[in-house]
């Protein structure tokens, strides 16, 4: 166990043991959900968020030992480089800190201080930054004869290197930042010539709060506005208060003198240096703060997108509205294959209703159809009360279905791969069809970005956003296990330890030579070695397998344990699995080893009660208010029943039927004080909803759950 442990642990709260077992793993190449399930006694029961929190501290400890054999080498090269500022720099563990030891030495663009020293001024201005003589002026007359320089230039020169001596003092900046922390003001004023334009950013036209204070949509929104050039944005404290922070740090005491060259020093180092400095710094710091966040906002939605009830392997009619164009219809199979698509027109301009609810009775009895499911977009209501007042000759369950992304995914390449002869209309309503049956499989071949819940996540840091969304999604898929004999290569490409490439291998192998029998086949596919079996066949399932552990999420490496188990009460793993009574009769203490501990077999014995159990809850139908197609419709005081579409820091978005989902504001959720909707709520969750007002100018709804 190393330093660098130590320091994880203490940030985390956590044992230095559970960091170095995590980062041996991780050295070993383990994925993240692999060992959160099957290495429980090694990580001493870690989550996923918490290795990878440990992986990102891993990551950022790397790259400041990377930065700290940069700077080092720098410091040598100016020949500068003394053992008591290696040691401060090897032993410094915190970006900031290693920063504010290098700034002194690195390398600088021509400032006023580099001017002055080139003038042979820096003398001078050490003399003075000393205090150690109050003889200032006969040493600037000394000067200025030596260089034959006007004793003012002298002056200048010297107050300028003082300037920037100041602004590299380690104490001065970390005191200052103290400040800001507690007290800047994050500041925003509309640019007057570009008001007209600005109006989204209305109540930014003249706003100042403590950052402190400000929560990350107001930044992300302000630093919009401010990035789109409609308004101005500062942070900063009182520059009274900084300029005192700085004497006290710098001056001795009595020295404080309004002539006093340091003095002047002092305040020309605090407004031209180290304010814009410090106002950078936390600009950043706030921008890092407000993404994390945002970026934490939109992860949790795209996880509840992702892990939205199922409807399982049903035959569908799915339906993507439309008026002019029609509604484009296709009929899937159980495995979400294509058997028919067409287009009917049971709305304006055509309004052949007779004929459109004549072919959809007779593709529901052709197709055998269980479910129905209709887009959320364009004439979605118009096509739910047509499909509801069509009489079916069998029980057939109709959902409407967010297509949010389905336009992303029906122009898109994975599209063209799976349906290569039917235009981007077909492919959209087959995504809405598949969304249906399994979310999470339908949702992965989509940009979560597209997927329209969250908030600001277009001006949020992309790499870290990507980075959370594949983690997410990842997380999702291995939660939930993947079908090896049905599953996509898209699917199959986020289950631990396999990648693009091993997937499409893995498809590519099932064309050629069928169905997988066993998860043991999996080592005949090209490049999935056993490193890679490892980490992947606990997240495969396979209905239909010989071994019924195959469909389970208990990993190959534990099947002797259960035949063991099964063994010792002479009987076999499939009477396990059937018998609840022999199960309860497992004394897991006698199967307890050195990396067998009491959370695996209780992980085992969950799956022997439901092999192969989906964590994701049941399906439940919905129905809108029947009088709501448009926001005209909507009445003040009303209240509809609705479906929450959007979780926000802020809020949360429902929809009650019409195009425009309404805002619940944070105050308005419920009677309790809360900090975060998502407390309380969650996406897709099914909610009553009172109108408070609705703006038709604007196109908004403001809502209450406050009944």
């Amino acid at each position: 166990m190393t330093i660098i442990h130590k320091k994880i642990a203490d940030q985390l709260g956590i044992g230095e043991r559970q960091v170095a077992q995590t980062a041996s793993l991780f050295s070993e190449g383990a994925t993240i959900p692999f060992v959160a399930r099957y290495r429980k006694e090694r990580t001493g029961n870690l989550d996923e968020v918490q290795l990878l929190e440990i992986q990102q501290k891993l990551e950022y400890f790397d790259t400041l030992q990377k930065r700290k054999t940069t700077i080092l080498a720098s410091i040598a090269e100016q020949e500068k480089l003394t053992p008591e500022l290696e040691r401060s720099i090897t032993e410094t563990y915190d970006a900031t800190a290693l920063e504010d030891l290098y700034a002194p030495y690195k390398p600088k663009r021509k400032t006023r201080a580099t001017l002055a020293r080139e003038k042979g001024l820096e003398p001078l201005a050490l003399f003075i930054y000393s205090q150690k003589s109050s003889n200032i002026q006969q040493e600037i007359a000394a000067t200025a004869q030596k260089l034959s320089l006007p004793a003012e230039e002298c002056l200048q020169g010297a107050q300028d290197i003082i300037a920037e001596l100041i602004s590299e003092r380690i104490d001065v900046k970390n005191a200052l930042r103290k400040e800001f922390a507690q007290n800047a003001q994050i500041s925003t004023k509309v640019i007057k010539t570009k008001k007209d334009e600005a109006t989204n950013y209305e109540q930014y036209f003249e706003f100042s709060e403590l950052i402190r204070k400000s929560p990350s949509h107001r930044i992300l929104a302000m630093m919009r506005g401010h990035n789109e050039g409609l308004l101005r944005l500062s942070i900063a404290i009182d520059e009274t208060v900084a300029v005192k922070i700085i004497t006290r740090l710098v001056l001795n005491k009595g020295n404080n003198r309004g002539d006093c060259p340091l003095v002047k020093a002092i305040e020309d180092s605090y407004k031209r240096l180290l304010s814009a400095q410090l106002e950078t710094e936390f600009y950043n710091e706030l921008k890092q703060r407000a993404d994390t966040e945002a970026i934490r906002v939109f992860a949790d939605n795209v996880r509840q997108l992702l892990l939205l009830p199922p409807l399982g392997q049903k035959r569908v009619l799915a339906l993507d509205p439309g008026f002019r164009t029609g509604c484009k219809v296709v009929c899937l199979s159980e495995q979400g294959d294509l058997l028919h698509n067409e287009t009917i027109y049971p709305h304006e301009p055509k309004n052949d209703t007779t004929k459109a609810r004549a072919r959809i009775l007779q593709l529901v009895q052709i197709y055998s159809i269980q479910a129905i499911a209709i887009g959320n977009g364009t004439a979605s209501r118009e096509t739910e009360r047509f499909i509801q007042h069509t009489k079916f000759s069998t029980d057939v369950q109709v959902f409407v279905v967010s297509e949010a992304g389905a336009s992303v995914y029906s122009a898109s390449k994975t599209a063209h791969e799976e349906l290569p002869q039917y235009d981007v209309t077909v492919r959209g309503a087959v995504s809405i069809g598949r969304r249906l049956m399994d979310p999470l499989a339908e949702l992965v071949k989509i940009d979560p970005k597209a997927i329209g819940v969250g908030q600001y996540q277009h001006d949020v840091n992309q790499t870290e956003l990507q980075q959370s969304l594949d983690f997410t999604v990842q997380s999702c898929v291995n939660t939930v296990g993947v079908e090896l004999n049905t599953a996509s290569k898209h699917l199959l490409a986020y289950v631990a330890g396999i990648g693009s490439s091993l997937a499409e291998n893995i498809v590519n192998y099932r064309k050629e030579h069928g169905a997988f029998a066993s998860r043991s086949d999996l080592l005949k596919i090209p490049k999935l070695g056993k490193k890679t079996f490892e980490q992947c066949a606990g997240f495969l399932r396979i209905r239909a397998a010989k071994n019924p552990l195959d469909n389970s999420a208990i990993h190959p490496e534990r099947y002797d344990l259960v035949q063991r188990m099964a063994h010792d009460l002479g009987v076999t793993v499939a009477d396990l699995l059937s018998n609840a009574e022999l199960r309860k009769s497992i004394h897991i203490e006698k199967y307890k080893g050195n990396e067998v501990g009491a959370e695996t077999l209780h992980d085992i014995l969950q799956e022997l009660e439901k092999p192969g159990r989906d964590p994701r809850a049941a399906l439940q139908q919905f129905s809108f208010d029947a009088s709501l197609q448009k926001l005209e419709d909507v009445q003040i005081g009303a209240v509809y029943p609705g479906i929450v579409n959007n979780i926000t820091n802020f809020g949360a978005f429902v929809d009650i039927g019409i195009k425009q989902s309404g805002l619940v504001h944070i105050s308005q959720i419920c009677k309790e004080f809360i900090t975060n909707p998502a407390d309380v709520l969650s996406l897709n969750q099914q909610v009553q909803v009172k109108v408070l007002d609705v703006d038709m100018e604007k196109k908004r709804l403001q809502l209450s759950m406050k009944l």
